[in-house]
């Protein structure tokens, strides 16, 4: 019998904006495009999804929702390092991984 195992950081992106600036932790915030243009959220914090901002919203209605939300662009070279950090830990502990984006995994 064998499993698969569907892997999904559906904060990735919010925590590691939290955890390179413990400033952020515990806040509201969205990872994106600016609330004044056409942005879009690529991920939000648990604080803001309290609120209802969702991936894939325009940020413009996800600081609607949560005013107080600090809106973020994003550093793909940290989420990037991060990404490789977390799969070699998967990688380490699963004899096969498939690696579906930066912040999503197949485990077999």
């Amino acid at each position: 019998n064998r499993a698969i195992l569907h892997v999904d950081m559906d904060a990735f992106f919010a925590s590691v904006e939290q955890r390179d600036d413990p400033a952020l932790k515990g806040k509201a915030i969205a990872v994106g495009g600016s609330p004044g243009g056409r942005g879009v959220v690529m991920t939000a914090s648990y604080e803001a999804r309290k609120f209802g901002v969702r991936s894939g919203m325009p940020s413009f209605k996800a600081k609607q929702l949560c005013p107080q939300a600090i809106v973020l662009g994003w550093s793909r070279g940290e989420y990037s390092r991060y990404s490789r950090w977390v799969t070699q830990i998967i990688a380490s502990k699963a004899p096969l991984v498939e690696k579906a984006s930066i912040d999503e995994f197949y485990i077999d």
